[in-house]
């Protein structure tokens, strides 16, 4: 059986909530509360920076399958600042042409879908091979043991803050003029918007560090400029931890803080995830118990009193009957997937279709950590289904890890055999 919302389309009796429609503040209405996180896809031309066909193929194919608000892996706002290898930059529009193309693949597949680019700047958390020199809050380096991978950073100055905040800011206004439905920006997971919020990252005592208020300063201006940028009608998000879960990180009252200085902003969602390279809980590192799908729902039900944003909790999910259950305890508007929608695109559907639906995205290894470790399976498997995908074929579960050093290999070069990430 089934019942029909306000449209008249159907909805599976087994998950009404989670295939209602959400109206954005009247910006922007999502056909469902499928929420695609951000993944780094990396697929760029090393060197050029820009989407490609495989970029235009693989949110094709999640549109296709039915996802309603699907977010691109992290687009740097700076070419010098790269997370990894094969990063997508937006930076002027010299090739926007390719950005629009990117836009319009995904309404071309799905009519009714959104698609928002994710805005990002590494700070600290780019390795050592793509730059010598990297800038954070403070000159706080990365620990345990990533000291190898990272560089110590140099403290930004007054002037280069304020630099970057224009440059997201213009990141975000071409993300709109190419045709995208909505912008994200990145402060989450230990990027730089997360360093400047985070008191052991950031021990600045000027305007931009010192106190909660001060910490998360930049934050708020690089939001209030991304929403003069496109203006009061686009629909503007953040992606920010619950806790960084290493000590002396940002979390507990700090992140609610926050939460309610957005809010009082006009932002229209709050993504929340959590963790980092020195502790990257996004990866499942976090995670209690089996039937806890949702790391961080917990946190979302407490900021709740803090915001009337929409709220989105990603990190866990597997089944439809605990999507389900989060979204109708009014919780979380949006359930966050990742990892799951690379091993099943069509996870929206098979999810309507059968109420026991589960998607196990396993712990794939190679059987040695320390290889696990240097190639970060953890990551780089999913990746490697996203490029299968890039290239017209299906996901493959059975994949073994070992393949995915190979192809990783193949598709990155000598980068490939240094690390990455954490």
């Amino acid at each position: 059986m089934t019942t029909t919302n306000s449209s008249s389309a159907p909805l599976p009796d087994h998950a009404t909530h989670l295939f209602s429609p959400y109206d954005l503040n009247g910006k922007a209405i999502a056909p469902n509360r499928f929420f695609k996180s951000a993944m780094s896809e990396v697929l760029a031309v090393q060197g050029v920076h820009l989407p490609t066909d495989g970029h235009l193929r693989v949110y094709a194919r999640w549109a296709r399958g039915g996802t309603g608000i699907i977010v691109t892996g992290n687009v740097m706002i700076d070419p010098s600042a790269l997370g990894e290898p094969g990063n997508v930059v937006l930076e002027n529009d010299t090739h926007l042409d390719r950005f629009a193309a990117w836009a319009d693949a995904v309404h071309q597949a799905n009519p009714d879908a959104q698609v928002w680019m994710q805005i990002n700047h590494p700070g600290k958390q780019t390795p050592k091979f793509l730059t010598t020199h990297p800038v954070a809050p403070s000159a706080v380096p990365l620990g345990k043991a990533l000291e190898n991978t990272f560089a110590t950073p140099r403290a930004l100055d007054h002037e280069e803050i304020e630099g970057l905040i224009r440059r997201f800011a213009t990141a975000a206004g071409l993300v709109q003029k190419a045709g995208f439905d909505g912008v994200q920006i990145h402060g989450a997971h230990g990027y730089l918007v997360s360093q400047f919020l985070s008191p052991h990252h950031n021990r600045r005592t000027d305007q931009w560090g010192g106190t909660p208020e001060n910490r998360r300063r930049f934050a708020l201006e690089t939001y209030r400029a991304v929403r003069t940028a496109v203006g009061p009608d686009f629909p503007v998000s953040i992606k920010m931890n619950s806790a960084d879960f290493q000590t002396g990180g940002f979390e507990g009252d700090e992140a609610f803080e926050l939460i309610a200085a957005l809010s009082a902003e006009g932002i229209d969602l709050i993504e929340i995830s959590g963790g980092n390279y020195e502790s990257p809980a996004m990866t499942g590192a976090k995670q209690s118990t089996t039937e806890r799908e949702a790391y961080f729902l917990e946190f979302a039900s407490t900021a709740r009193n803090h915001t009337d944003a929409a709220l989105a909790v990603t990190g866990g999910f597997r089944s439809v009957r605990a999507m389900e259950a989060a979204v109708a305890s009014g919780a979380t508007d949006f359930v966050g997937i990742a990892r799951a929608l690379t091993l099943d695109p069509d996870l929206p559907k098979h999810a309507a279709d059968n109420p026991d639906y589960t998607c196990d995205v396993g712990r794939p290894s190679t059987g040695f950590r320390a290889l696990d470790m240097m190639f970060m399976i953890a990551i780089s498997y999913y990746e490697s289904q996203i490029r299968r995908m890039a290239r017209g074929q299906n996901p493959d579960p059975s994949m073994s890890a070992w393949r995915t050093v190979l192809q990783s290999g193949t598709a990155l070069g000598k980068a490939a055999f240094r690390k990455r990430r954490a």
